[in-house]
């Protein structure tokens, strides 16, 4: 998570900074560029999700993340704890980190393999 942040941020010029760290300056060619602190708000919160469904619309694309257990051979239950709305834009830069972030992944560590029965599994909204 932590990770993924500092990956978004570095789509943003200028200096940031967190509540326990100094300021990084991301691009210090750049002129006139704010500096952005990040501050953890009193309900910040990370979990973990193996369930990521997405909805999308002209003006926002909706991530809902959950965990998904399966008790019986013909069943799995998700139990969806968040909800997170990002603008296309925000969305677009989302899918470049996490694309760039998996190669990384992929190199360091192997292929990442997928369940082939997983593929087409649920509706696409």
């Amino acid at each position: 998570m932590r990770e993924i942040r500092r990956h978004l941020l570095t789509f943003i010029s200028g200096k940031i900074s967190h509540s326990n760290s100094k300021a990084i300056e991301l691009m210090p060619n750049v002129p006139n560029q704010p500096n952005i602190k990040l501050v953890n708000d009193p309900n910040y919160r990370e979990n973990y999700a193996n369930s990521v469904q997405v909805r999308v619309n002209v003006w926002d694309f909706f991530l809902v993340f959950g965990t998904m257990q399966q008790q019986v051979e013909n069943e799995v239950e998700i139990r969806n704890f968040q909800g997170i709305y990002l603008s296309p834009q925000q969305a677009k830069a989302l899918m470049s980190i996490l694309q760039q972030n998996v190669q990384n992944y992929e190199q360091a560590f192997g292929e990442i393999k997928l369940d082939p029965r997983m593929a087409n599994a649920g509706p696409i909204n």
